[in-house]
């Protein structure tokens, strides 16, 4: 019994060694694992939780001035392109297109009256030039009598007195239809002329005002900040309402400046957000970088020229594209939270945009048609008033 006591403390401390050994080779894979995952992974992204979704506000303003009869349309509600979002007291802009229509077929009336009168004025032409003609031909006709003594002399000087007369009324018919031909001379067709082309403008700007009395939606979206209410007197540029186009939307994700070194346009970016937690996940790409802090955007930027300054890690916003479908399928709305995960293993592509964007950034249809509407309309105008003025 008393060779095996030494025996059992020897024992438990090989376990003891064992057991630690397993402890240490555990920790030892799990930092060697750690370390692997930081440089094959963790090393080649860049993440923030400074993000937050982004997109365009369209404002909807009065283009011309009215009271409003009329809200079409109310928050949280949506809205296609082109579709009527208030209407306005249509009395004053009717009153003012009749006006515009009224004085341009009066200008096509006046054109052929001018052209009419133009003619008037050559045929006088013609008229003074033949009893010019006949007073030289009687004149010519009585020189050899007078040396004949057939005639006396004071009939000669009457016949030259006739051609003088004749001839500064043939200069005076002339001068009359050169000052007639100065205001229709020009293109044949009466269309073309400067007063009617004048006169068909300020048709179409009326016409273009009237047709604006309703308020349209330039692109399709949801309504919101509606503002605008039934019997306001509105003008031109005051804010009515916005309409957000929610299928695009990107995030402004606000990296950290030592984050930038390896952010390049066109990166993959995966993209989590609160509203959906982590089961759904949007795929992006870099789109871009602004060209400074968000502390230098702001409306008071920091002063820094001080004695008591403090180094603050400033961010720069980079845009990140989302794609359309998953928008569809998951909305978005502005202003919520995200977390952006950016793979930065690719660093082939530019830090900052190289070339300039030649497509429009956004654009819309809506009001081309007012133009086309209001010119069709004066061109029916000047065809029926010329129509008239022939009959």
């Amino acid at each position: 019994m008393s060779e095996a006591t030494p025996a059992a403390p020897a024992a438990e401390n090989g376990k003891r060694r064992l057991a630690l050994g397993i402890l240490a080779t555990v920790f030892a894979c799990a930092l060697l694992a750690w370390l692997l995952y930081w440089y094959l992974v963790l090393s080649r992204r860049e993440s923030t939780d400074d993000a937050y979704v982004g997109g365009n506000l369209v404002s909807i303003s009065a283009q011309v001035s009215g009271t409003v009869v009329a809200v079409l349309a109310d928050d949280t509600q949506r809205v296609q392109a082109g579709q009527a979002l208030a209407r306005l007291d249509p009395t004053d802009l009717t009153v003012a297109l009749e006006q515009a229509g009224a004085a341009l077929a009066q200008t096509v009336h006046q054109i052929r009256q001018q052209t009419a009168t133009a003619t008037q004025y050559d045929a006088a032409v013609d008229s003074r030039r033949l009893e010019l003609q006949l007073a030289q031909a009687d004149l010519e006709r009585r020189q050899p009598l007078l040396a004949a003594h057939a005639i006396a002399p004071e009939e000669l000087k009457h016949a030259q007195s006739a051609v003088e007369i004749a001839r500064t009324a043939l200069a005076a018919a002339e001068r009359q239809a050169a000052a007639a031909h100065a205001v229709v001379d020009g293109p044949e067709e009466i269309a073309q002329q400067p007063a009617v082309q004048q006169a068909r403008a300020a048709y179409v700007q009326a016409a273009v005002a009237a047709r604006r009395g309703t308020v349209l939606a330039p692109v399709s979206g949801y309504v919101a900040q509606r503002s605008v209410q039934i019997g306001q007197r509105v003008q031109p540029g005051q804010p009515l309402m916005t309409v957000i186009p929610l299928g695009k939307l990107w995030i402004e994700a606000n990296f950290k400046e030592g984050q930038l070194r390896n952010l390049r346009i066109g990166q993959n970016a995966r993209v989590t957000t609160d509203l959906y937690g982590r089961g759904v996940v949007f795929h992006g790409h870099v789109a871009g970088a602004a060209p400074g802090t968000g502390a230098s955007f702001s409306l008071l930027p920091a002063q820094n020229a001080s004695g008591n300054w403090i180094k603050v890690v400033q961010r720069v916003p980079v845009r990140i594209a989302l794609d359309p479908q998953e928008l569809d399928a998951h909305p978005l709305r502005i202003g919520l939270s995200t977390d952006v995960d950016v793979d930065t293993e690719d660093t082939s592509g530019p830090v900052l945009a190289a070339a300039p964007i030649s497509a429009p950034v956004a654009e819309t249809e809506v009001y081309a048609t007012d133009l086309k509407s209001a010119e069709s309309a004066a061109d029916d105008i000047i065809d029926a008033a010329v129509a008239t003025r022939r009959h």
